[in-house]
C-alpha cells in the first residue's frame, strides 16, 4: 500500500466514525436486523403486480430491506442516452415506492458499478455510449460468448481512474436514489475481472487491490456526501485460492487485500450458493456488517439462517451488530420469479433447485427461530 493510500485510508477511518445516514426502517428485529430480497426491478407492464407482491408476500414476512436492481431500467433525465428502450418511468417507482411504504420496507436500488459492464456477447449501456470508459478496448465482443475464453472475458468493467466517468456515474446515482426516495445504494461491484488492465493508459502497473478500494471510496465518499450509504456484494474481498472458494465467489487477482483498505461503514452481502461458508465472520472480524446472500437451495438457505442467528447469539456485544441478517438473491426477471410463486401456489411441488423455495423457506426458518422452535 502506498504512504499516499495509507494516510487517505487513515484519514477517511477518521471521518467514517461519525455516523451520516439513517438506518431508519419499520421492521427490524433483535433476531436478524435485515430481513432481505434482492431482486431485478419489474418491467413497467409488471410494476402492479409488483406491487401486490409486496403487500401479499413480503409484508406478511415482516421483510424489511428490497435491493432492487435498476441498472438501465429507469426513465433517466440526466442521461436518457443510457435509458432501456423500454423503462421504468417515475410513477411507476413511486407505485413501488408507496407499496414499501405502506410495509416497512427499505428500497435500496443498485446500479452496476465498475464491473458487470456487459454479459456474454451484450455490452450494456454505459460502455455502449461511452466506450471510452472500458478498462479493455482491446477485448473484443464475440459474437457468440463461451467460456473460458483466450481474452478471460466474463464481463467488461469500466476503467476507474478515467476521469470523466464518475461525473456520469454519479448523476445516474444521484437520479436513481432520489427516485426511490432511498438513504442507501447497492453498488454490485462483484466478479471485476478486469481491473488494472496492462493495457490502460491509466492502470497499468497500478496495484489492484489499491484500486478497488479507491473505487468504493470514491463511490462511498460521494453517497456520504448525500447522506446515503453503500452496498456492496463481498466476493471480490475474499482470497479466492487460499479459502478454495474460487473465481467466482473470491478473488483471484489480488483485490481481496482491499478489505485491509475500504471503509468500514459500508455494508457487505455475502453470497455463496453451494455451501454455508462462514466467511461472514471474516468480514465482521474485519469491522464490517455482513448479511449473508442465499440463491436458490432451500437446504442451503435454512442452514444460512441457522448459521447468521448463531453468529449473532455467540458474538461479542462488539462483533455481533456486524452480523446484520439474510438478504435472498433472485437472477431471474421478476416476473418469472413471480411466475414460479403462482405455481407453487396452484400446487406444483418444487424440488431440487428453487428461487421461490429458498425464499420462502428463509422466512418460514426466520419465523420458526423467532418464535424459539
Amino acid at each position: 500500500m502506498t504512504n499516499y493510500f495509507k494516510l487517505a485510508v487513515l484519514l477517511m477511518g477518521i471521518y467514517c466514525a461519525v455516523p451520516f445516514f439513517s438506518r431508519s426502517q419499520t421492521n427490524i428485529d433483535s433476531l436478524l436486523p435485515v430481513r432481505g430480497l434482492c431482486i431485478v426491478a419489474p418491467q413497467p407492464g409488471g410494476v402492479d403486480a409488483f406491487v401486490k407482491f409486496i403487500t401479499d408476500e413480503l409484508a406478511p414476512r415482516k421483510v424489511n430491506t428490497l435491493i432492487l436492481r435498476v441498472d438501465w431500467n429507469y426513465q433517466y433525465t440526466s442521461h436518457p442516452e443510457l435509458r432501456d428502450s423500454v423503462a421504468l418511468s417515475r410513477a411507476d417507482v413511486k407505485k413501488i415506492v408507496e407499496a414499501c411504504k405502506r410495509s416497512g420496507i427499505r428500497v435500496i436500488p443498485q446500479i452496476n458499478l465498475l464491473g458487470h459492464q456487459s454479459w456474454a456477447s451484450t455490452t450494456y449501456a454505459l460502455l455502449r455510449v461511452y466506450p471510452q470508459f472500458d478498462e479493455t478496448p482491446h477485448v473484443k465482443m464475440p459474437a457468440k460468448y463461451s467460456w473460458p475464453n483466450p481474452d478471460g472475458l466474463y464481463c467488461k468493467s469500466y476503467c476507474p481512474l478515467h476521469p470523466d466517468v464518475h461525473k456520469i456515474v454519479f448523476e445516474l446515482v444521484d437520479e436513481v436514489c432520489d427516485a426511490f426516495e432511498s438513504n442507501a445504494f447497492h453498488a454490485g461491484m462483484d466478479e471485476v475481472f478486469y481491473l488494472g488492465d496492462d493495457k490502460c493508459p491509466r492502470c497499468a502497473g497500478r496495484d489492484k487491490a489499491e484500486l478497488f478500494a479507491g473505487e468504493v471510496w470514491k463511490i462511498r465518499n460521494h453517497l456520504a456526501s448525500k447522506n446515503r450509504e453503500l452496498w456492496i456484494w463481498g466476493d471480490r474481498l475474499i482470497d479466492g485460492k487460499t479459502t478454495g472458494y474460487g473465481i467466482w465467489e473470491a478473488s483471484y487477482n489480488y483485490t481481496y487485500r482491499a478489505i485491509d483498505m475500504v471503509p468500514k461503514d459500508i455494508m457487505i452481502c455475502d453470497w455463496h450458493y453451494e455451501r454455508a461458508d462462514k466467511s461472514p465472520v471474516y468480514f465482521a472480524m474485519k469491522g464490517l456488517r455482513v448479511a449473508t446472500s442465499p440463491w436458490r437451495n432451500p437446504a442451503l438457505t435454512v442452514k444460512q439462517v441457522n448459521d447468521m442467528v448463531t453468529f449473532r447469539k455467540d458474538a461479542t456485544p462488539q462483533m455481533k451488530d456486524r452480523f446484520q441478517g439474510m438478504v435472498q438473491t433472485v437472477w431471474t426477471d421478476a416476473e418469472t420469479f413471480l411466475r414460479e410463486r403462482d405455481a407453487v401456489k396452484q400446487g406444483k411441488t418444487t424440488t431440487g433447485l428453487s428461487q421461490w423455495a429458498s425464499f420462502d423457506s428463509m422466512f418460514k426458518r426466520i419465523d420458526e427461530l423467532a418464535s424459539g422452535k
